[in-house]
């Protein structure tokens, strides 16, 4: 399903841009200035996108959000669905020195060994063993079958390098004052393919730099950049009231998670019940039509039911009850605790700056003063009771929705049981008993109330009438590579 907004789309026009469909390609990403080139294995989005062009792993992913060779020209999966076994193809390193199967492992290893404490390191708990089978072949091992496993070995943080520098598909060089980085699409015979005379004529530099999402906005609207990538909800108010008539702007039709993590089980909120009151109140739809999208998909699920096999719980977490019989519950429950001693119904809620802040937290304060309570707002990394979460999912799976929440992460509460029981799923070979621990781990951390979503996250472009390749995704990762090429 993909977010349309039809009357900013019929203002598209084919108006150039600063490339004017030749010469370097100008590219914004939302960030501070200094996120373009973050290093480590908690990468911004505009790091990702950097690392993408300039760090290939195995694979990656296309305009499309598909998954296509990189360092690995070709793979086969075993029948059993336990073996990776992947063909490198015959390039180099920037230093001239041969891509290895040898090297390969290694690299693997070390990422293994960098993201272990993160989410994307709960990801990869499946891998087993890594080999290097000859010269130019790598078998992965996995302890038991992961449909998605080619999507994650695509994420920028597995990209490969050496002594400092990635293996393509693009070459950076970096302006130090302006802080805008150069990238130059690597010849194909560099990278295993065959060789194509008039290269120099069809590959066109991208120029990327990272901006504040008012500052992509504007430079978008005077003509400096073709293309913004990297807003979210909290700045889509900035894009409504953009350069309409100059460019088009784009809503991927992403997965992940939109919602309030739990900071603090103190006082109001120490109770689940109560916890899931403020759930309850919500009116999810009212509150994304403020914004004016059209598209946006509400949850009252940690889980998506959709991303099981078959739905194992209904869309609705309440059933179909009505918004005016959640909030008589609710309030209910609220006027039950605050009948007691000096007790006021307040909750803090940590919010990033941005004018889709206060959109959400007018819509909140909306329907939670329904039930009775109170809302304060505090800057993020204060003293909450909730927190904003907004997280693009790196694959389909239920797993990566419950890994967001593992305790050993301390992101806010947690269910110990949800935890073991993806543990469990692991090394469980049967695919029904799998998706059934998943099921169980779902339930427990729903039973907790460590989370209360709203929908799915909110990932916008603005696009120049000139930009080639570009394409709305569901993972909102736009490789920067594909606009330096010929269409497709």
């Amino acid at each position: 399903m993909r977010f349309w907004l039809p009357l900013l789309a019929a203002l598209a026009t084919c108006a150039c841009g600063p490339s004017g469909g030749s010469g370097a390609v100008e590219v914004a990403v939302i960030g501070a200035p200094d996120s373009l080139f973050q290093q480590g294995v908690r990468l911004s989005p505009a790091a990702q996108h950097l690392r993408a062009a300039t760090h290939e792993g195995l694979v990656t992913l296309d305009q499309a959000g598909q998954v296509v060779p990189a360092v690995a020209e070709r793979w086969i999966v075993t029948d059993d669905g336990l073996s990776y076994i992947f063909r490198l193809r015959d390039s180099t390193w920037p230093d001239g020195d041969e891509i290895t199967a040898a090297d390969v492992r290694q690299q693997l290893r070390d990422a293994l060994a960098r993201v272990k404490g993160t989410s994307l390191g709960l990801d990869l708990g499946k891998v087993r063993d890594i080999r290097a089978m000859t010269g130019r072949v790598v078998e992965v091992r996995l302890t038991a079958p992961m449909p998605d496993f080619l999507r994650l070995l695509a994420q920028p943080e597995l990209g490969f390098v050496k002594a400092g520098s990635g293996a393509g598909p693009m070459a950076m060089s970096r302006n130090e004052e302006t802080g805008v980085a150069r990238l130059t699409a690597l010849p194909p015979e560099t990278r295993g393919l065959p060789a194509r005379e008039d290269w120099e004529e069809v590959a066109r530099p991208v120029a990327v730099r990272a901006l504040s999402a008012r500052n992509a906005v504007a430079a978008f609207s005077r003509g400096e950049v073709d293309l913004v990538l990297g807003g979210t909800l909290i700045d889509f108010p900035l894009a409504e009231v953009g350069p309409l008539s100059r460019g088009t702007i784009q809503v991927d039709p992403t997965i992940g998670l939109l919602g309030l993590i739990v900071k603090s089980e103190e006082g109001f909120m120490a109770d689940p019940a109560r916890r899931e009151a403020l759930s309850m109140a919500i009116d999810r739809g009212a509150l994304i039509q403020s914004f004016g999208l059209s598209g946006w998909r509400e949850s009252s699920w940690v889980v998506p039911p959709g991303s099981f096999s078959a739905p194992p719980f209904p869309a609705d977490r309440w059933d179909g009850a009505s918004l005016e019989d959640r909030r008589r519950i609710a309030a209910a429950r609220v006027r039950a605790w605050a009948t007691g001693p000096e007790r006021e119904a307040v909750v803090r809620l940590a919010l990033p700056r941005g004018p889709g802040s206060d959109v959400l937290l007018r819509g909140l304060a909306r329907a939670w003063g329904e039930i009775g309570v109170s809302v304060k707002r505090v800057a993020p990394g204060a003293p909450a009771d909730l927190e904003l979460r907004d997280t693009l999912a790196r694959y389909a799976s239920p797993r990566w929705y419950l890994n967001q929440f593992n305790c050993s992460l301390g992101a806010g509460l947690c269910a110990p049981q949800a935890d073991a029981l993806v543990r469990q799923s692991l090394a469980e070979p049967d695919a029904a008993a799998r998706e059934q621990l998943l099921i169980e781990a779902h339930a427990a951390l729903v039973e907790r109330e460590a989370f209360i979503p709203l929908g799915v996250p909110v990932r916008w472009s603005l696009v120049r009438g000139t930009i080639r390749n570009y394409q709305p995704n569901g993972w909102a990762l736009h490789p920067l590579f594909a606009l330096s090429q010929p269409p497709t």
